[in-house]
């Protein structure tokens, strides 16, 4: 019998695996979820130095650092939305490991973004694409490509005015067919968040949330490369920081994929 594992590792040595980083970098320029003033904002990224080759640690360097859970490429736990918070396994240390890897399917919407930044996905939309690519399987990742991580500056990667963020991201009845009928592991986006910007006028607000975390579904949130990726065939890890009762952690997010021909 074949060892799996053992010809994986001969493939990404040889290179005919690839590893694709879908993690943007993490620092004090990082940009941070706004919310309306009423509501206790998540902190941007702080480094302070403990020791750096110095008397405070002559061999060694590190930091310390501060960041809400949610930033940067991160990782969304049920337990993060009300309707998730009383499911079991719902925080990033109770999750199983296995629910933290599946393949991927990557739905385009790119040129749609780039037209309408309140693009929103519809199941026709996902319906078009599995008529393409074939159903999506149970236990996927369901990443929705729009380019948005190539927007220059904190300003134009929010893209907020009088009315809100504008940034694409699902409907309510989308939302419910990946949750409730495929059964997705959960939903990544190249936005700041998992739902559209305008989401907290929908109705119910912020549905995607809403629906994938009351499904004891996970969200990603901030990726980048996905333009790297094919529809169909790659294998994403992501595996957040193992926080006791955490709603959710930034994290390194990696696909395999076959190598470019």
């Amino acid at each position: 019998m074949s060892n799996v594992l053992t010809q994986l590792a001969d493939e990404l040595a040889s290179g005919s695996v690839r590893v694709i980083d879908l993690t943007q970098p993490l620092g004090p320029e990082t940009p941070v979820i706004g919310l309306p003033p009423q509501f206790a904002p998540s902190p941007g990224v702080t480094f302070d130095e403990i020791s750096r080759y110095d008397d405070h640690g002559p061999a060694w360097y590190w930091n310390t650092l501060t960041m809400g859970e949610h930033t940067g490429t991160h990782f969304d736990a049920p337990i993060h939305w009300i309707t998730g918070r009383d499911l079991p396994d719902n925080a990033c240390d109770t999750i199983p490991p296995s629910k933290l890897i599946g393949p991927a399917c990557v739905i385009d919407k790119s040129r749609e973004s780039e037209a309408d930044h309140d693009y929103l996905l519809t199941p026709t939309c996902i319906e078009q694409w599995e008529a393409e690519h074939g159903r999506i399987p149970i236990g996927a990742w369901v990443l929705l490509r729009s380019d948005w991580n190539k927007r220059v500056g904190a300003d134009s990667f929010i893209n907020a005015d009088d009315n809100g963020p504008h940034s694409p991201g699902p409907t309510k009845e989308a939302a419910e067919l990946l949750a409730h009928d495929r059964k997705v592991l959960g939903f990544g986006t190249e936005t700041i968040g998992t739902d559209a910007g305008q989401a907290g006028t929908f109705d119910p607000p912020f549905p995607n949330h809403t629906i994938m975390h009351g499904a004891g579904k996970f969200g990603l949130a901030s990726l980048c490369n996905l333009d790297l990726l094919p529809p169909t065939g790659a294998i994403v890890i992501a595996a957040p920081l193992k926080l006791v009762g955490g709603s959710g952690s930034p994290l390194r997010v990696l696909a395999l994929r076959l190598g470019q021909e």
